[in-house]
């Protein structure tokens, strides 16, 4: 009789029990081990991650930008410097601060050794080289005849000390010191030195060995606008109006009037006539210049960035190359690490005329503020996807590159594409930087002798 007694029970138990199990499966729609994080949410953990590669993975002596990190080779590369990432670095470092995700104190500390770093480091005619040793300051040869003054790199930076300045200048004792130091740097930089003795243009590299051989002349349409902009706005070494206008607009010749998805180019990207070119062109000089309101003879600088961006995510969306993974919300073409055809890891600048089937996270994340639904839907895949999450995220936010082409990820940073996502999102939140940068007064200045107006802004 217990037997049987305990046979019945054991037998209700299990009934019961599947009964629960099916009404717990009808009534649960939702996850059940993680909330969506809400747009703030992931926005703010995106910058934090992106922040943490200029804070727990920067180079410890200068407390500047490595040039890369690898997570599967920590050591390589650990002493290299790069000025532009640099530059990046300090904007990013700035959004920190403002966010509360780190400290403000030991924030201006930090950048107070930057800035004696930058001092004290290698400068030809006031330009910083492409790569410094973090331990010296030494110029490091970004290739054999580059081992001097990089320009454009210097913009970069430049327009980092700017935002700086801004940021300081009516903080406290030591914060006024440090908005002074970063006015003297940028303001030592010999801008029409690099115009090759008086020619109208700007050429990007100077080697006190190699002189003028690599003989680079800026000419749009690329990443060097800022550069042509803060040579106008300096107060100290300016070059005029006609560098602008002919050596980077071409007399003109910089116009396009092509359309890529019924969307118009706007300028003649390098290399990419009546198409569009890697997606950094269109941040590296607007991390502090704001595109808002803001043409000359040349173009509507909204309209151009803008375009850019959705026209790079319609042609992910089209995928004309076939890749597997390409969609609306995987998208971004730019230049990053790359998978070469026997595996390995490479380096290229992709764009819809250069691509090899690889995403690269900061194209898109660091778009926001031209397409925030578009690249809203770009974080989400990398921070929430199911199948790629856990392979994209890595110690400071998204991998530099990936393609689900061919089942590719590499797990390494570059502090020019990690540079740009805190920066971007911040303005696409706040135009915080957008803000800092424009209200210089020698800026503003630069833009007007140049043609440029901004109705955001009010000049």
């Amino acid at each position: 009789m217990k037997i049987y007694q305990l046979a019945i029970i054991l037998t209700l138990c299990i009934s019961c029990a599947s009964c629960d199990k099916k009404d717990d499966d009808e009534n649960n729609t939702t996850p059940p081990l993680e909330e969506t994080m809400t747009d703030q949410q992931i926005l703010d953990l995106a910058q934090k991650d992106a922040i943490k590669y200029f804070w727990d993975y920067a180079e410890p002596n200068s407390k500047l930008a490595r040039e890369r990190y690898h997570t599967d080779d920590p050591g390589n590369d650990a002493q290299i410097v790069t000025t532009g990432g640099s530059g990046f670095g300090l904007m990013s470092i700035l959004v920190g601060i403002e966010r509360g995700f780190v400290p403000r104190g030991e924030a201006v500390t930090r950048l107070q050794t930057a800035l004696n770093f930058l001092e004290n480091a290698d400068r030809f005619h006031g330009a910083w080289p492409h790569w410094m040793n973090g331990i010296n300051g030494n110029v490091i040869p970004f290739g054999t005849v580059d081992n001097g003054g990089d320009l454009v790199e210097t913009s970069f930076l430049c327009e980092a000390l700017i935002c700086m300045r801004e940021y300081f200048k009516n903080g406290n004792e030591a914060e006024q010191a440090l908005a002074q130091q970063a006015d003297e740097l940028w303001n030592g930089v010999e801008w029409d030195w690099y115009t090759k003795g008086g020619e109208h243009a700007l050429y990007w590299h100077w080697s006190p060995q190699y002189e003028w051989q690599i003989n680079f002349k800026l000419e749009g349409y690329n990443e060097c606008l800022i550069t042509y902009i803060m040579a106008a706005a300096s107060t100290t070494h300016p070059v005029d109006a006609a560098a602008y206008h002919e050596g980077w607009a071409r007399n003109g010749a910089i116009v396009n009037n092509g359309q890529r998805y019924n969307l118009p180019v706007v300028l003649s990207y390098n290399g990419a006539n009546g198409n569009v070119g890697p997606m950094f062109w269109s941040h590296y000089s607007y991390l502090g210049m704001d595109p808002r309101g803001l043409s000359d003879q040349y173009a509507n600088y909204w309209t151009l960035v803008q375009n850019h961006a959705k026209i790079q995510h319609a042609y992910s969306v089209a995928n004309p190359m076939g890749w597997t993974g390409y969609s609306d919300k995987v998208w971004g073409l730019t230049a990053s690490y790359s998978r070469n055809p026997n595996g390995s890891t490479g380096y290229d600048a992709h764009s819809p005329v250069n691509d090899k089937g690889i995403i690269s996270p900061t194209a898109a994340l660091s778009s926001f503020p031209y397409t925030p639904e578009e690249s809203m839907k770009m974080l989400r895949f990398v921070y929430e996807d199911a199948d790629w999450k856990s392979r994209l995220i890595g110690v400071a936010g998204p991998y530099d590159a990936f393609s689900i082409h061919h089942n590719w990820v590499t797990p390494r940073y570059l502090a020019i594409d990690q540079g740009t996502i805190a920066p971007m999102i911040e303005n696409h939140r706040t135009g915080m930087l957008w803000n800092l940068f424009m209200q210089a007064p020698e800026v503003q200045q630069g833009l007007l002798n140049l043609g440029f107006h901004s109705t955001q802004h009010g000049f």
